[in-house]
């Protein structure tokens, strides 16, 4: 069996999960708390992935990283970026197509927290960024990890986005779940079921992770 599919699957939901993280984190907390009007349509984009199919995203972020379109040539001829068949573009599709997961868990725990905590942090001169970090992060654990660990599950199960941006070149941009594809399109079942048996434990693991954790096993057990 050839592990580099199951070795670069999980590498990209590592990365897929810190980038989303990183950048899902700030706009989260102001969904949470605006009232613009802009709010409603921010919060369709970031939903879209929910809903489109992941090919259509990936078809239009072919066309618009295509070396043969002005953006793309740009990108090559002035930045040296490449995002057509590259790992960096999984890396792309991956976040935007994983947005929703990370952002919605994020934007549900900061909404449920009561606006008192956030004013008393302010009456002490603390800063915004503060307050999210040392004040607001720490009482919704469970959320950070749900949007943590449904990211990365999600992630690992792409598939038309991966395949539509990345293609399939071997030891490249081939995951596990295009690995899964080929070896049906060649009528190796035995194989496909292999690597099928490791992407469904792996999800169980990370899903129960979030059950076990949010229902109080690790810390009534692991203090």
């Amino acid at each position: 069996m050839n592990w580099i599919p199951i070795i670069l699957t999980l590498k990209l939901s590592l990365i897929t999960t810190l980038i989303l993280f990183v950048l899902a984190l700030p706009l989260a907390y102001w969904l949470s708390v605006t009232s613009s009007k802009i709010k409603a349509i921010v919060e369709t984009l970031v939903s879209m992935p929910l809903v489109l199919p992941p090919t259509v995203l990936g078809f239009y972020l072919l066309l618009a990283f295509s070396p043969q379109n002005t953006f793309g040539a740009w990108l090559d001829q002035w930045l040296g970026l490449k995002f057509v068949f590259t790992f960096h573009g999984l890396v792309l599709a991956s976040c935007l197509y994983s947005l929703p997961f990370m952002v919605h868990p994020l934007q549900s725990g900061l909404s449920s927290l009561p606006s008192s905590i956030t004013e008393a942090a302010i009456m002490h001169g603390k800063s915004k960024f503060t307050i999210l970090r040392k004040v607001l992060l720490p009482n919704i654990k469970p959320s950070v990890l749900t949007a943590l660990v449904l990211t990365f599950a999600h992630t690992m199960g792409e598939f038309g986005v991966v395949l539509m941006i990345g293609g399939n070149i071997s030891g490249k941009t081939k995951v596990a779940s295009i690995a899964v594809y080929d070896e049906v399109e060649a009528l190796n079942y035995g194989m496909a079921n292999q690597y099928s048996l490791i992407l469904i434990g792996l999800s169980f693991l990370t899903l129960l992770m979030v059950y076990l954790f949010n229902g109080g096993f690790f810390k009534q057990y692991l203090k």
